[in-house]
């Protein structure tokens, strides 16, 4: 396993890397990444969605949740919520700018968001994968409850997640096997699940999904309700308690 300090030396490198990639490739890395998380969102309803337990709902949603970071971070892929940390270091050793930082988080979010829209299309809607129940009623009710929590709550909630999410970010820099990335990512991540905090590219693909089956959301709740508050506590959870963090802690003195 590596040090905390070849951690940073790594994560800089990746972060460097990915702020001078070109657009396209940005973008399409970022299409896959929507629909990574989209794929561990809808295996979550179908392995929540029919346990009775409360506790048992986000244990099992949470177990099999990760499978959208693992597929991120082993086979590749631009998430805006690992952005967050990733990018940081590299900011701060002044390899990168804070233009190519905003610009890098921007087209990502959009790519994931059209990712995850382009996942309903297919697999929701198309496959019709949620049409029975008691999957049908636990997307719709998935959707509607995420648009009905106070900004606050929304906020603090997203924070939680994305720190979760950055921490397996970090830890996948430390392993050196694939065994050991899976691990990394697989235990923060079921971690925020079972905790019922709020993921804003997991919500690109849970409120679109619940409005495809007829939850009673629209568009302008989507967004203003959920992504808004949930993006911005996502930056925090992962520039500020992540990027932030450990860039101060490790980075080499001189």
């Amino acid at each position: 396993m590596r040090t905390t300090t070849q951690i940073l030396e790594s994560t800089l490198a990746a972060g460097t890397t990915k702020a001078a990639l070109p657009w396209r490739r940005t973008l399409a890395l970022a299409l896959l990444a929507g629909a990574f998380i989209a794929l561990g969102g809808l295996l979550s309803i179908i392995a929540g969605a029919a346990a009775e337990a409360p506790a048992a709902k986000r244990l099992l949603s949470g177990a099999v949740f990760p499978i959208g970071l693992i597929l991120i971070v082993t086979l590749g892929g631009e998430l805006f919520t690992g952005n967050n940390a990733v990018l940081i270091p590299a900011l701060a050793a002044k390899r990168t700018s804070l233009t190519r930082v905003l610009s890098n988080w921007t087209l990502v979010w959009l790519g994931n968001f059209a990712g995850a829209l382009a996942f309903v299309g297919i697999f929701v809607l198309g496959a019709g994968t949620v049409d029975a129940a008691p999957w049908h009623d636990a997307t719709t009710g998935i959707a509607e409850a995420k648009v009905s929590m106070p900004w606050l709550t929304i906020f603090c909630r997203a924070i939680g997640a994305n720190w979760c999410v950055c921490l397996a970010v970090w830890m996948a820099f430390a392993a050196e096997t694939l065994t050991a990335k899976c691990l990394a990512c697989w235990i923060p991540v079921a971690a925020f699940v079972a905790l019922g905090w709020e993921h804003s590219i997991a919500n690109m693909f849970f409120i679109p999904a619940g409005i495809a089956t007829g939850a009673e959301v629209s568009v302008t709740e989507m967004v203003c309700n959920n992504l808004i508050p949930a993006t911005l506590g996502n930056i925090v959870g992962g520039a500020l308690l992540v990027g932030s963090t450990y860039t101060l802690l490790f980075k080499p003195k001189g």
